[in-house]
Parts: structure tokens; sequence; C-alpha cells
């Protein structure tokens, strides 16, 4: 079924046929027409809605869910996920499963309504206590939006671990045409350790407070041996025009989507330059980008920031090359022209 939807639509359309059982949120613009979409689509299937009375209470509520084995999400916007933080740590080393999708919007502090990327570190790297990461995906298209909302879903089921979808104000507002898969009945996957009742078996626990410290460190143990397989399975990205890069421009979101015009042009005017977009933020593809280090002579890397996921490139290439940057901050996002110009300065 191919339809023209604004990407927070398709969002939450895209958790209603992964089987989204649950979802709990409240309003923060840019992302509130997810909020608006849930409201009537999931009555309208016998799905659970609540607007919460905030951000805390959104993430406390999935956790609930979650713990009942129902496929759960939230949504919000930049200030509103920093309000989660303390309940995503707790999922994490609770072991269920639950996607919380985060569009970003310019800041620090309210900031504003516009387009940015500078939430990268408190996803990527945590956010919240702890040593755990949320598998975190990064879309640049509408369409990219629907399908990794349904990843999502099957990666927090696989690794019983709340999973992150990173995009920004201009992707949940632009409109484009996707295709969505076939709408059915939620198939909720066996799940032995869910709080469904204790007739006729033992009693389920679920929690991370652990008091033992000897326990403590065996869960924390188990979750890093999960994180150690997302490593190793689960990296993702997009190459564009690398053949013979010399210069390798790397973005994500709607920084890789503009930068992917950028490229097209600099080949047209005979420039060696090629596009490197992570589409999974973490596990970061570091390895990929470790060996097209070996034949490029720069990077440049763009964000819709003062610079944040640049630390990864610079992990990944070993300072074997120069790594350069070009951000805009504030909710202000560049032009292909810009871009060009940025390449360009670096001979």
């Amino acid at each position: 079924m191919k339809v023209l939807m604004k990407g927070n639509e398709a969002i939450a359309e895209a958790a209603i046929r992964a089987g989204c059982e649950a979802y709990f949120g409240y309003p923060i613009t840019p992302q509130t027409e997810v909020l608006e979409y849930m409201s009537r689509r999931m009555p309208e299937l016998g799905r659970a809605f609540v607007q919460a009375e905030s951000e805390l209470g959104a993430i406390n509520m999935v956790y609930g869910a979650a713990c009942t084995g129902a496929r759960v999400m939230t949504t919000t916007s930049s200030p509103g996920f920093s309000l989660m933080q303390e309940g995503i740590s707790y999922i994490a080393l609770s072991f269920v499963p639950c996607v919380v999708v985060n569009i970003m919007r310019g800041g620090p502090g309210l900031g504003n309504i516009a387009p940015s990327q500078g939430d990268y570190f408190q996803l990527t790297k945590g956010g919240g206590h702890g040593d755990y990461n949320l598998i975190v995906l990064a879309p640049s298209t509408v369409q990219e939006t629907v399908d990794l909302v349904i990843l999502a879903f099957d990666l927090a089921d696989k690794y019983l671990q709340p999973v992150g979808v990173i995009a920004d104000g201009m992707i949940g507002q632009i409109m484009e045409p996707v295709e969505l898969p076939e709408l059915k009945e939620p198939q909720r996957p066996e799940r032995p350790w869910a709080l469904t009742g204790a007739r006729g078996r033992q009693k389920n626990i679920i929690t991370s407070l652990f008091l033992d410290i000897h326990k403590l460190e065996q869960e924390n143990l188990r979750l890093q041996r999960i994180l150690a397989d997302i490593r190793a399975n689960e990296v993702r990205y997009a190459e564009y025009m690398m053949e013979g890069a010399e210069v390798v421009v790397v973005a994500y979101g709607t920084a890789g989507r503009i930068a992917q015009t950028a490229v097209k042009q600099a080949r047209a005017e005979g420039l060696p330059v090629g596009l490197f977009r992570p589409i999974t933020l973490f596990p970061f593809p570091y390895d990929r980008l470790d060996q097209i280090a070996n034949s490029a002579k720069r990077f440049l890397v763009v964000e819709l920031s003062a610079g944040q996921m640049i630390e990864d490139v610079r992990l990944a290439v070993h300072d074997r090359v120069p790594v350069s940057f070009f951000g805009r901050m504030g909710g202000v996002v560049p032009l292909p022209e810009d871009i060009l110009a940025e390449v360009k300065k670096m001979g």
C-alpha cells in the first residue's frame, strides 16, 4: 500500500503495523502529530492509548506495559527525552522491550521547534545512569522512518532492550510517498518472563533493583553480553558514490539527506566525493569507516549541531586522515551548496 504521509504520522502508522499494542505519550512539538494520530487510530483498533500527565509518566507507563509482554512505544522531542532518561535506564536492566522515538528540536534548554541533531550524545552514549546503550536507528526519509520503526520493534524483542529511533523536526514534518506493510492483528512472541499472573507457575519478578553487589554485577555482565551481540550483528549504514572517493562526507538523518545532493553536485563537477551515512548510531559503524580510511584522503562530518558524531568518526579512523567539521545549530539547516563549499575548501 503506497500513500502520501507526513513523517510523524508515518511513524505512528508504522508502529501500528508493527503490532504496537499500547502507546503512551505527552504532546511536545515537533512530534505532537504522532500523539494525535495514535489517539484516533489506537482506539479504533481496540488498542491502548494514554496521554500521560508528563514524559515521566509516559516512560513509566511504557515500562509497566512492557513488563506484561505487550509491544509498546512512546514518542517525544528533545526536552521530553531528557525527562525519560531515568525510566529508560530502569527498562534497560529490567530486560524488557520497548521503542522510544525522539524527534529532535533546537536546544539546549527550551530552544525552539526547528530541526536539530543536538541529542546525539544523549541517545548514543546512554543518557541515563549506569552502563547501558540504546540501539539507535537514524532514518533520512519518511520511507526509511517507516522501515526503521518496524525494525525497532523486532530488535527490541530480539534483545529484550529499549530501542531508540532518532530523527528531527524536518523528517517529522515533511510529506513523502511511503509503502506500508499490510495491517494485521498484533502477534505477540512467546514471553515466559512476562508478568501475566502466576497461576500454575512460579511468579516472575522484573526489577532493576539488586542490593546484593555481586548479583547486580551479574546482571550488568548479562547486559554487556547483549550489547556485545548488538555491536557484532546490528551495524547498518548506507554509501553513496563511494567509488574512488577521496573526500568522504559523513552525515546522518536530515544532514545525510542534504549531503547526498551535495555529493551528487560535487561529482557533476568532477570532484571525487562520496557519502557515508550511518543508519545505526549505536552500534556505530567503526569498522567500515576504518576500512574507508585506507583509501580516502579526507573526511568531512556534517551535523545539525556543534559536533557530536564527529567524535565517533575520529575514533573510527584513528587520526590516520584529517577529519573536518561543518555544522549549523539552533535549527538552521544548511543547503547542499553550503556543504559543497566546505568540500571545496578542503582542496
